[in-house]
């Protein structure tokens, strides 16, 4: 069960790093420029350094039960789906990197439409998920509290940075 973890982990990561690269051009050559006091440094290194600490940690452990495996999947699943509706509602815009294009409208459809944060809410589905799946008792909370927190800082800078749309 754990290659499948971690293949689905870090295969999906590998597939959103080469979007995100792609749309990170994109944006700068429109015009998009990044704001002060990013976490995004620290974001890059925790977020597949967390993942990779659950299912050490599962490995250590043992598959988990069924039903809990059973559950993490389905919610990895789920928070991808989430993930990817805020990926295709945001189009070129969506990056691992705070770039804002200024004058570009602030888009408001997709999960947008009912959530001002829908790809962070996915984010922590697939951290639960994940510590369900691999059984990581330990590392799964410290995962969610550490990326967590680093989310918060994060939306605190884009909020900051969209109300401003200038002076960045």
């Amino acid at each position: 069960m754990l290659p499948f973890v971690l293949s689905a982990v870090f295969g999906s990561m590998l597939v959103e790093a080469s979007l995100a690269r792609r749309n990170e051009r994109t944006q700068r050559a429109r015009g998009g420029i990044e704001p002060r006091g990013d976490v995004y440094a620290l974001m890059r290194v925790a977020y597949p350094g967390l993942f990779l600490a659950m299912i050490l940690e599962g490995a250590h452990l043992g598959t988990p039960p069924g039903v809990l495996f059973a559950a993490g999947a389905a919610l990895f699943v789920a928070a991808k789906l989430l993930k990817w509706w805020a990926i295709q509602s945001l189009g070129s815009a969506w990056t691992f990197r705070i770039i804002v294009v200024p004058g570009a409208p602030l888009v408001t459809m997709g999960p947008y439409r009912y959530v001002a944060h829908p790809n962070y809410l996915a984010v922590t589905g697939e951290f639960v998920a994940v510590a369900l799946m691999t059984g990581a008792r330990l590392t799964g909370p410290i995962a969610l509290l550490l990326f967590g927190t680093l989310m918060l800082r994060r939306i605190a800078v884009e909020k900051r940075t969209l109300e401003s749309r200038s002076g960045l």
